[in-house]
């Protein structure tokens, strides 16, 4: 370890040596041996070894920002399911800064299929640095030639893991963001519930539990997140220039930052392209199928300042800077079409709800995601809150509903939207964009479904369940577990008289007391001035789920149908307020009603206490015969 230090102190004078003796403006060396690769201009030195493709130093301001406390240790790409990437490959100078006066560096390690690995599929690992940045390009090419076998992931990201010497602070977002439990405190705790999950029992936080899924965060949201140090004043952040290459769309939740779970707890930072938690983003690439797919270039970025707020506005201000530059133009090459080769699709959704008149439209999500069937397969339809095969490229709408989307790669899409106060979502096919050209859409109206007359409603139509109880604070551990204490008669909901903020709780859990798990049944209580006719439709949004028995309904004591099983989104567990989403519509009998007081019941059959549910909203129709019900 003393060998190590010194060593990249020489290469930090090297750097700054360069610099000076080439001008004013800083530049970029390339140091090479038998085993690695030295990136430097001045301000950071990277080290990446050859062998492992793992960035195993990044030097900022005479520190080591990198660690190797717990778990592999490092800067490194890790992957879940799909075989290993072995440790035979070919490393390579992509770009060399000796023929570009110090412009850029760009080095590789390729890892090709049959040496050394059982991963069907080619992958490449490519670090980058030019003479301004203060941190590290990192980016991964991967390749499936058709001859290859099924290539499948379950998970996929790229995972830092830092100095705990140096950083002790973690931010996420403007709610989240405080010091952290040191290692020590962390090694102490006692294991609650889950294995990421401990009691601290010293400390600053002593008493107080500690998960690592509390610091979870819509990825489309959360252009950078990172640690920063109290003592030197550093901070060091994982920046995403776009979310082109990452799946699961603009509501695709997963893990930032956390201290890691194994022994020696140290401050860790993912970024993940294919993530399995909240509903999970799947991956499949078929035997005699060609693909590829660029992931990244993401940016490490370290950066200096008297706070902790300053360093983490200074990171969103870079991200932005880096959305704008995107895509890098010395990234280029046919995996990665720079802007000249990219194109752009604009229009206007208009929502055209016969019932409910939307001049402005909040919160207007627009994006292109892939055309067919993401297995591979012609003719199907792409899940794209599951898709992380594919590109996909979305904006937020004005609220007028225009939207621009632009730098998008060619090929052909299906143009989808949803909005907050919209049940369901626009789905329009066959959208071709084409390099270097503006593809004009147009008026594209969206008549969200309706099945007849509503009755009443429950929540807002967000993908969420943040405007029920506990949902503005819902990343603290266990909230589930107060549920009895909260409901003892379980929730009891009067339509027009109680209030959704603090009347319906954020999730229906099962009943956790003393070691025993219980169903819990919901009740929803509303009035008729007269019994009704027809066929009436429970519609039911989740925004979370787990369950095989499904929820269980029942209208005046009487059997009306059931959910069927829930996919296992794992929500609830992992402290979240939005996963995968889907509807659910139930219809039944309308003469199953009746004039005066009426009660529909949801029951959760839970078994295990993960068993548990989040409604996004529930709404009640009426096929009043002017318009038939659909199925």
């Amino acid at each position: 370890m003393k060998r190590f230090v010194v060593t990249f102190t020489v290469l930090m004078t090297v750097g700054a040596l360069a610099a000076s003796a080439l001008g004013s403006e800083p530049q970029v060396t390339l140091v090479e041996d038998e085993s690695s690769f030295t990136l430097a201009n001045g301000q950071v030195a990277a080290r990446i070894a050859k062998r492992s493709g793992d960035l195993v130093s990044l030097r900022y301001k005479e520190l080591e920002m990198l660690g190797n406390a717990s778990g592999k240790a490092f800067g490194y790409w890790s992957h879940n399911g799909g075989g290993s990437l072995g440790t035979s490959c070919e490393s390579s100078v992509v770009v060399n800064p000796k023929n570009n006066r110090g412009a850029r560096a760009v080095v590789s390690v390729n890892f090709v299929r049959g040496k050394g690995g059982n991963l069907p599929a080619d992958v490449e690992l490519r670090f980058a640095l030019g003479p301004a940045d203060t941190g590290i390009y990192v980016y991964s090419i991967w390749s499936h030639a058709p001859d290859y076998p099924v290539l499948r992931l379950g998970e996929a990201r790229f995972t830092l893991k830092l100095n705990e010497k140096v950083f002790d602070y973690l931010t996420i977002d403007a709610k989240r963001r405080k010091v952290m439990p040191t290692p020590e405190d962390w090694d102490k705790g006692t294991q609650l519930n889950m294995k990421e999950v401990r009691r601290m029992t010293s400390g600053v936080y002593a008493g107080q539990p500690e998960h690592k899924y509390d610091y979870s965060a819509v990825q489309f949201d959360t252009p950078a997140f990172g640690w920063s140090s109290t003592k030197h004043h550093l901070g060091l952040w994982l920046v995403n220039p776009s979310n082109e290459y990452l799946g699961g769309g603009p509501t695709k939740v997963e893990l930032t930052g956390h201290l890691d779970v194994n022994t020696g707890a140290a401050p860790t930072l993912c970024n993940y392209w294919v993530g399995s938690h909240y509903g999970g983003s799947s991956f499949q690439v078929a035997q005699n199928e060609s693909w590829k797919k660029v992931v990244g270039p993401m940016l490490i970025y370290c950066n200096a300042a008297a706070s902790h707020e300053a360093m983490w506005k200074d990171a969103l201000a870079q991200a932005t800077k880096e959305a704008e530059a995107w895509p890098y133009d010395w990234a280029e090459d046919p995996n990665y079409p720079g802007g000249k080769r990219r194109g752009e699709v604009n229009g206007q959704v208009t929502v055209r709800d016969p019932l409910v008149p939307m001049d402005k439209i909040s919160n207007l999500l627009v994006g292109l995601t892939a055309a067919g069937d993401a297995s591979g397969k012609a003719g199907g339809e792409v899940d794209w809150q599951k898709d992380a095969k594919s590109y996909q490229f979305w904006v937020r709408a004005s609220k007028d509903g225009r939207f621009t989307i632009s730098k998008v790669r060619p090929g052909t899409y299906t143009l989808r939207a949803f909005a907050d106060g919209v049940l369901g979502e626009l789905s329009h096919p066959g959208v071709i964009v084409s390099a270097a050209k503006e593809t004009t859409r147009g008026n594209l109206e969206w008549k969200p479904v309706r099945y007849g007359k509503q009755l009443w409603e429950i929540g807002i139509p967000n993908r969420s369940a943040e405007e029920f109880r506990h949902g503005d604070h819902y990343w603290e551990w266990g909230l589930y577990l107060r549920y009895p204490d909260e409901f003892p008669k379980d929730v009891n909901f009067v339509i027009g008289k109680s209030d959704w903020r603090k009347d319906w709780n954020y999730c229906q859990p099962p009943r956790i007391e003393s070691g025993k798990i219980s169903p819990t049944t919901w009740s929803i209580n509303f009035d008729l001035a007269e019994a009704l006719h027809g066929k009436a439709a429970l519609r039911l949004a989740f925004a979370g789920s787990r369950g095989r028995g499904g929820i269980q309904v029942s209208v005046n004591e009487k059997a009306a149908g059931d959910t069927g099983p829930l996919p296992d989104t794992g929500v609830m567990h992992r402290d979240g307020i939005r996963g995968y989403w889907f509807e659910r519509s139930l219809t039944f009998d309308a003469a199953l009603l009746k004039s005066g007081n009426n009660i529909i019941k949801l029951t959760n059959p839970a078994r295990n206490w993960v068993d548990g549910v989040l409604y996004d909203y529930l709404r009640l129709e009426l096929d009043d015969s002017t318009s038939p019900l659909k199925k």
